[in-house]
């Protein structure tokens, strides 16, 4: 089988999977089960679009050589970004109640009322609000199962990037 119709597949199940997420996150979670996202949520479902965005134009671009190279390395950086964020929310809902950080003001307020680089800051802190665990599945928190997710996006995207052109 021709090199170049083993690229756009592959790229293309990787924006699937992060489509399956969103759709996830924002149906399921959000919509049905009533769940708001915290601050360090959105931040991780902002780099699960990123990760998509990049294997969507990767699939329709299709590139060859160094093409495919670039894109599988952004989508690497996308998710490594997004899984570094889940760490860290992991982090917090282990921590012990009296070492949570206190509760802090919405993302919207946040946006609204800090420079930008202040409002990263806060959001990377985390508050309260994002070391609760409110639904797990096989005893998997939110962001347990969202790192996991972040592991397979990265993983997928490395293949791409280190695999040799016969592949």
């Amino acid at each position: 089988m021709n090199t170049l119709l083993r690229i756009r597949p592959l790229f293309f199940e990787l924006f699937l999977l992060t489509v399956i997420s969103m759709a996830f996150a924002m149906v399921f979670l959000e919509h049905t089960l009533h769940l708001a996202p915290c601050p360090l949520c959105m931040t991780q479902r902002g780099f699960v679009v990123l990760v998509g965005l990049f294997a969507l134009l990767a699939a329709l671009h299709n590139p060859v050589g160094w093409g495919r190279r670039v894109y599988a390395l952004l989508c690497t950086l996308a998710a490594l970004g997004g899984g570094a964020v889940a760490a860290r929310h992991v982090w917090l809902q282990s921590l012990p109640e009296d070492l949570v950080p206190a509760c802090g003001p919405s993302l919207e307020y946040m946006l609204d009322t800090f420079p930008l680089s202040e409002t990263f800051k806060m959001v990377m802190m985390g508050d309260g609000n994002c070391a609760d665990t409110m639904w797990t599945f096989l005893g998997l928190s939110i962001p347990a199962q969202t790192l996991i997710l972040f592991v397979v996006l990265a993983g997928i995207s490395l293949f791409q990037l280190f695999r040799s052109a016969e592949h």
